[in-house]
């Protein structure tokens, strides 16, 4: 977690990823709320073809959009996503699974991240569009 600042870095240790994405085998490797990158195998996330399912491409973007924007939240503050969408354009059989995060607006009450999902190779599987609703804790 040498992507992040100590205080982001200690908040994920204590807070985690959530249970299916521990499943998963997703890690955060860098999170800010501009920007963030996270990993996964693709052992374990396979469809019955042999193939990545196409879920698990968006369980690690959701997983790392969302993580960004409890960040741009602040303290005291949460983010509910309120829409993701995903275009798939390639498959994976093997290997490291890699999100990379960018916003695209972080605002008061709103952000939105575009998460484009990567193979060990650079080529581009998926792409990733959240939307993150910013609330105060109840």
């Amino acid at each position: 977690m040498s992507g992040m600042n100590p205080e982001v870095a200690k908040w994920v240790s204590i807070r985690g990823v959530g249970e299916l994405a521990e499943r998963m085998g997703i890690k955060i490797l860098e999170l800010s709320a501009e920007a963030g990158i996270a990993t996964m195998p693709a052992e374990g996330n396979r469809q019955p073809l042999g193939i990545v399912h196409g879920g698990a491409y968006v369980v690690l973007a959701e997983t790392l959009g969302s993580m960004c924007a409890y960040v741009a939240a602040g303290e005291g503050r949460h983010a509910v996503g309120i829409e993701v969408n995903a275009s798939h354009t390639r498959s994976c059989k093997e290997g490291l699974i890699t999100a990379t995060a960018r916003a695209i607006n972080v605002g008061k009450n709103l952000t939105t991240h575009e998460i484009v999902v990567t193979d060990d190779a650079g080529t581009r599987l998926s792409t990733v569009r959240i939307t993150n609703f910013l609330r105060e804790n109840s």
